[in-house]
This record gives C-alpha cells, structure tokens and sequence, in this order.
C-alpha cells in the first residue's frame, strides 16, 4: 500500500531532502504550507462545499505522512475527537428544543413586547437570540427567528431588513457565552488542548463566560444605538410577496383557445427550444391543478398561470393561440370575440363577467342544465381532494441537502414546488431560473400546494420565511427537554463528566423520553460541520508537528517588533477576523491558534491569552455575508448588498478589537 502511495510527486519530495544546496526552511515545513495554500484557496474559491475539500486535506495529510508527520491513525482521529462528537451532540440538543416549541412561545412573548415599537422590536430580537445562542446552537436559532422576526417586521410596517441582521450578529455573540455557543469554540478548546504546553486542558463549559457577557452587552449595545442608523431598510414592507419580488409584469393567466397546437401536449412542453416560460397552475373547470402540472395534457379552455417576460409572453401568445385572460374577457364584453370552447369565466374567481357576457351563456347554460348537474358534482369532488394554492417564500439553509448545488429544476422536482424568483442578497434573479444554480441564502419565491408547504415547514434544510403559522409541536415535552438541557450543562458546568459526555448523555436522553427519533437526529445534524471539523483537524496536528507554527510565529513576532504584547494581542483578534471572512471560522482557528500560541512563547506573554483572542476572533466574523453561515442566512431575506454587512459590521469589530483584548488583558492578564 505504501509503494502504491508513493509516486513521482513523493519520490521528488523524498529527493528534496538529499539536495546539496541547503534550502530556508525544511521540506516538512514546504509540504505543509502548500497544503494550506492549496485549502484556503479551495475555501475561497469553492469548486467544490467546504467539507469535500476538508476530507481531500485530510486524506492528503495522510498519504504525505512521512513530511507532515500525521500517522493514518492521527489522520481520521478528528471523526473521534471530542470537538466533533460535541458539535454533533449539540445539533441534536437543539433540534429536541426545537420540536418542542420552546423558542416560539418565547418569540410569541417577544411580539407582544414588541408591539409597533422599532427600538422594542430590536431588543426583542437581539435579547432572544444573544442568550440563548449560548447554550443552543445558533443556527436553528436564527432559523426560527427569520419567519418570526419577518411577519412581526411586516405586521408592524418595520422593513425586516433593519432586524435580521441584528439577529445574525447577536446570535453570533452570543455564541461565545460558553465553549457550547459555538463549534468554533469546541475546536479551539481541542486544538489548545493539543499546542498549549504542557498542562494545557481543554476548555471548561464557562471558561470564558464573563469575556463572552461583556462582549454580548457591547455588542447590542452598538446594534441598539449606532448599529441601528447603519442598518439599511432594503426591504420594503409595502404590498404583497409578488411585488417585492417585482413580478408583477412576469406572472399571468393565459387562456387556451380550441385551436392553438398546444391542445393535447404536456405543459413541459412549452419548455422546448429553451423557451423561459414555467406553467405554475391550470384552472380547469372547478379544479385547481398544481401538482404534477409539467405531466399534464393541455385542453381548450384552460387557464395556464405562467411565470415568463414580456418578451417571451408576447412570442408565446402570437405562435400558440393563447389569449390573455384580462384582454379576453374584456373582448367577449364587446362581443368582439366568443370564448373559447370550454372556458367557464364564472368560476375560480372570474365571477363578475359582463352582463352581455351573462346573456350569450343563458340559452347553452339552461339546456345543459342536468349534464352540467352531474359534471359539477364530479368537479366538486376533484375539487375537494386539490390542495388549496400558497405562494411563500422558501430560503436555503447551511446543510447538507441545501449545499448539494441544486439548480431550480432539481429543487423543484424534489419538493413539488414551482420557483417563480430567486433573491440572492440584493439581486432578485426572474428570467432564465433553470440555468440558476443554488446558494445558501437564496430565497425562493415558490408557489405550491398546502400539504407540500407542510412538508417544507418540518425540513431542517429550509425554512419558509413568511410563514404565518406555527408548527404543531410537543408542548407538553417543554419541560423535559430544559430540564435535559440544564442536565448537560450543569453535569458539564460541576465538572462531573466532560462536556463530550454529558452531551452524548442528553441525547440518550432525548431518545428515551420520546422528544426526537433517530431519524430526527440523523436529518437534525449538519453533516458538513462534522465532516469539515474531521478533515481540519489532522492539518491542526500536521501545522504544529511539521514545524510551520513555530516559523510562522517567529516571521509575525519579527515583524510586529515594535508593538508590545497587548498590542500584538489585538493583531491577532484583527487578523483572525479578516482571515475567517475569506475561510470558514473552524479552518482559522486551526491555522490561527498554533501560530498565536506559538507567537506568545516568543514573546513571554500567556499563550492562553492569545488563544482566546483567536477563539473570540474566529467566532465574531461581522464584514461579510459570508463570514459567517448566520450571516448567510439572513442575506437573502434582508435583501442585503455586499457591502451591508461591513457597513454595520466595520464599527463593531474595531470596537470589538478593543473590548475583546483589553478583557482578556483584565480578566487573565498577559
């Protein structure tokens, strides 16, 4: 197995140690460096998700063993180490409190405090979600929030957008509370464990607690006040989802006449040619069809809904003898033209034809009268078992299902959906979505059935963001599951049993009390958290075993000569919240922490002080949507720019800088 390993690249590495000519730094320390050059790259530019490009760092760290000094057993250890079971452990706590509906009864109170008030709204929102991230993973929080502090927005005549992004930060936050807030903390507990010196033991459940508390209060004390003028209403709370969207001139009715070529074929059809038309719905007779419409056979007199420009719908409605329903109607007023064979305009909402309209059906309707009789009767039970339409808008989560680069048509076809629109950020997408591949973030506008809006309302790897209605959940279960939270946390918090423990513990216990199933706890965790922590740890252990740390610490320490060690403390606070803007905040810690480390033996001041100050950094990325998968989140249903985030978040991570450092300085000296 080794020879098959060990091709022309590892021969010539082998080589490079046998060179006359004496090179600056080691081969170990050349492999490993091109190993991180070659994962932030991948990070940043994202040719494949971030945890494909984790499991290829790990499974390269392996096979270079002889130069980064990982064994194969060292290799896959982070799929066993502590940080990821943790993590694991933690999303299925917070998928138990979820089921019970704990977070929205606190959301109901945080609506009633709110009121019509912007300043009550705001606090409401950062006062929930700070807290609680603390000791239930964020991301659900946020999740649960969005639909929440979206309908009180528009309830209220408040653009969402000034309170979702308040939310993602003060959810992030409030992650550093406890080793628990975040997955970023657990790793940094682990990877400290590892480069801390002799002695150095993995962070306690309140380690950092009071830093975590002085820098949640800055926090909404900025997004209460300064934070608030910064943040820009891009939203408007005016009309209906299709006019936020701007669909009003790409939806519309179309009626079939008896003699267009479209009589007989499928809707997906129209598809052909590339032609940018989707049919969301037919009205036939009493029947309302939304599911399965591309495999239907169009009739005369249908009413087809469609989704299409104005270019498009011109090109459509002059090569396939269809007619508007509004310019139809009006002409059948005139008697300028009759309606087409099978079309009824009385039904489904079209009951206020013209009176002369009325007349020239009279005579058909009255000798009809009984096939018509048994006709509606069969209709009516059609009708009865159609679900009723809902237009709603769905946004993609961080999971694995959302990453799995779904275009619009897949996304379709999985959920029984039509996707109308896609806002990414600021940008909504209309035309041509079958060639749109999909973001986390994205929001969709889609139109469905009720039963399929049920089915997306209990998927964890999306939320339907202007849903009005509360899920049915296990009330009577909210107590248990505090009481299973509080176990965890407080066996965790006396030191009875590592925190690994306990939370595996709380959720044996989740299992036996009958709040979640297996099947809710295997849909409950983000695989590609787990799978991104597994693959970055080995290249934690090859950072420190190889030597790279401790040259890259001395280069930083030589060349921040000048500033004292508080002064280098706060570099890097700084430079692990740039790095984890353009990385993912657990690939900074990793490559961040050992160096700190390292950079503080150097310097004679406490490694565990420069340890936090990365922890801290590398949980509270502000400048970016990407930073941060919370940030992510709320992109799309802010309506954000880019720049927004920077624009709020510049101010407070400067302010952070200071707070952070000067209380670490306070609180363990350096």
């Amino acid at each position: 197995m080794t020879n098959a390993l060990s091709g022309v690249p590892l021969a010539t590495l082998a080589a490079l140690r046998h060179l006359p000519v004496q090179l600056p730094v080691s081969v170990d320390v050349v492999v490993v460096l091109s190993l991180v050059v070659a994962a932030l790259v991948m990070f940043v530019l994202q040719p494949v998700s971030i945890d494909t490009t984790a499991i290829a760092v790990m499974v390269a760290v392996i096979v270079l063993g002889p130069w980064t000094g990982v064994s194969p057993e060292e290799g896959v250890s982070g799929f066993s180490n502590p940080a990821t079971l943790t993590v694991l452990a933690m999303f299925v706590l917070s998928e138990g409190v979820r089921q019970t509906g704990v977070i929205q009864l606190l959301t109901r109170k945080m609506e009633s405090f709110a009121g019509d008030s912007e300043s009550r709204q705001l606090l409401a929102t950062v006062g929930l979600s700070g807290p609680a991230a603390g000791f239930v993973n964020n991301t659900p929080i946020v999740a649960m929030l969005i639909p929440a502090v979206t309908n009180l927005a528009r309830k209220t005549g408040t653009s969402p957008s000034k309170l979702l992004i308040p939310l993602s930060y003060a959810s992030m936050l409030g992650g550093t509370l406890t080793v628990i807030g975040t997955s970023t903390n657990l790793l940094a507990s682990d990877v400290w464990a590892q480069v801390g010196g002799p002695g150095a033991e993995p962070f306690s459940l309140f380690e950092f607690t009071q830093l975590g508390a002085v820098v949640l209060a800055v926090g909404v004390a900025y997004l209460l006040t300064v934070g608030r003028y910064l943040t820009p209403a891009r939203i408007s709370v005016e009309g209906s989802a299709t006019d936020q969207f701007g669909m009003a001139d790409y939806l519309t009715d179309v009626v079939v006449h008896e003699d267009s070529d479209l009589v007989g074929s499928q809707v997906r059809d129209l598809r052909r040619d590339g032609l940018d038309l989707d049919v969301f719905q037919i009205v036939r007779d009493d029947r309302t069809i939304l599911r399965g419409v591309p495999a239907e056979r169009i009739r005369a007199g249908d009413v087809l809904s469609v989704r299409a420009s104005q270019e498009t719908l011109e090109q459509v409605l002059e090569d396939e003898h269809l007619a508007l329903l509004p310019e139809l109607l009006e002409a059948a007023a005139d008697a300028d033209e009759p309606l087409p064979e099978g079309f009824v305009p009385e039904r489904h909402g079209w009951s206020e034809a013209p009176s002369i309209l009325d007349e020239e059906l009279e005579d058909a309707a009255a000798e009809g009268e009984r096939a018509a009789d048994r006709e509606r009767e069969d209709a009516e039970e059609s009708a009865a078992a159609e679900p009723e339409s809902s237009l709603s808008e769905v946004v993609l989560l961080p999971g694995t299902r959302s990453r799995s680069r779904y275009d619009v048509p897949g996304f379709e076809r999985r959920y029984d959906v039509t996707v109308l629109a896609v806002r990414r950020g600021d940008e909504v997408i209309r035309q041509r979505l079958r060639d749109v591949t999909l973001q986390v973030g994205d929001v969709l506008l889609v139109q469905t059935s009720e039963d399929v809006l049920e089915r997306l309302r209990a998927d964890t790897s999306v939320v339907v963001s202007s849903d009005g209605r509360w899920e049915e959940f296990a009330r009577t279960q909210i107590p248990v599951a505090l009481a299973i939270v509080a176990g965890v946390v407080g066996l965790a918090a006396l030191e009875y049993l590592p925190i690994m423990v306990s939370a595996l513990a709380g959720v044996v216990a989740m299992f036996f009390s009958g709040i979640l199933r297996p099947a809710d706890a295997y849909e409950a965790v983000n695989w590609d958290v787990i799978f991104l922590l597994a693959g970055l740890i080995p290249l934690g252990i090859a950072f420190e075993a190889s030597g790279t740390a401790d040259l890259l610490a001395t280069g930083i320490v030589a060349g921040s000569a000048v500033l004292p060690p508080i002064g280098m403390l706060a570099v890097f606070y700084l430079g692990t919240a740039l790095v984890t803007e353009v990385v993912s905040n657990n690939a900074s810690v990793v490559l961040m922490l050992p160096i700190a480390v390292e950079a503080a033996g150097q310097l004679g001041a406490n490694p565990f002080a420069f340890a936090l100050a990365v922890t801290f950094a590398a949980s509270t990325p502000l400048l970016t949507p990407v930073g941060y998968q919370t940030n992510l989140m709320v992109y799309g249903p802010g309506g954000y720019k880019f720049t927004d985030f920077a624009r709020v978040g510049a101010p407070l991570q400067l302010v952070l800088t200071v707070v952070t450092t000067a209380g670490i300085a306070y609180f363990w000296g350096i």
